[in-house]
């Protein structure tokens, strides 16, 4: 009888660490995921940037510096989602794939910037369009970002609480997953200001 007693213990110990284990790769699994929804969207976004630059040339004779800026940042971006599409969990791959896309923001900003003087290349049809497509674009990416982050949350949150911490790093699971937060994000975005 001590016997089946001692076999059904180590039945439900088992029983429970799989539970966690199983857990454990589930919460990942959601993450990697919402990287890739993350991934999908950058990508479009990448696509796009050059359509723009090049639309801009044409009007921008004098700005070829502002162009050039904007596309080696995009490949830096690029190059950045690479490195963290192929590991997800890396911390450090997240946080260049963060600072190249901030690098690609303020180039992207001082583009805006350059365009507003030039009414005729603000007017021109393909650039409205281009200009629609890539907010589109940024706002289905915060959007993928934020479900990122919330999984990456659930995950550390998971495997930082008890008893998984215990057994997170023996079922490979050794270290928290890294949020994804580009610069635009630390910044508080204000209503800008109307006087007459």
């Amino acid at each position: 009888m001590e016997l089946i007693i001692v076999l059904v213990v180590l039945a439900a110990l088992v029983f429970w660490a799989v539970s966690i284990y199983n857990k454990l790769v589930a919460l990942k699994n959601r993450y990697e995921n919402g990287f890739a929804q993350i991934e999908v969207q950058l990508k479009r976004r990448y696509d796009l940037i050059p359509n723009l630059v090049e639309t801009a040339k044409g009007y921008l004779d004098h700005e070829r510096e502002t162009l050039e800026a904007v596309i080696a940042a995009r490949n830096q971006a690029m190059a950045g989602l690479q490195a963290a599409a192929a590991d997800p969990g890396n911390a450090d791959a997240i946080k260049e794939l963060a600072s190249a896309e901030g690098v690609l923001g303020s180039a992207m900003g001082r583009l805006n910037v350059v365009m507003e003087a030039y009414p005729d290349l603000k007017a021109n049809q393909n650039m409205m369009q281009l200009s629609e497509e890539l907010t589109s674009t940024e706002n289905k990416v915060s959007f993928a970002r934020q479900g990122y982050n919330d999984q990456v949350t659930e995950y550390n949150t998971y495997r930082a609480s008890f008893p998984p911490v215990v057994f997170a790093a023996m079922f490979g699971h050794p270290t928290d997953a890294e949020l994804l937060e580009f610069a635009d994000s630390e910044q508080i975005q204000e209503a800008p200001k109307v006087s007459f």
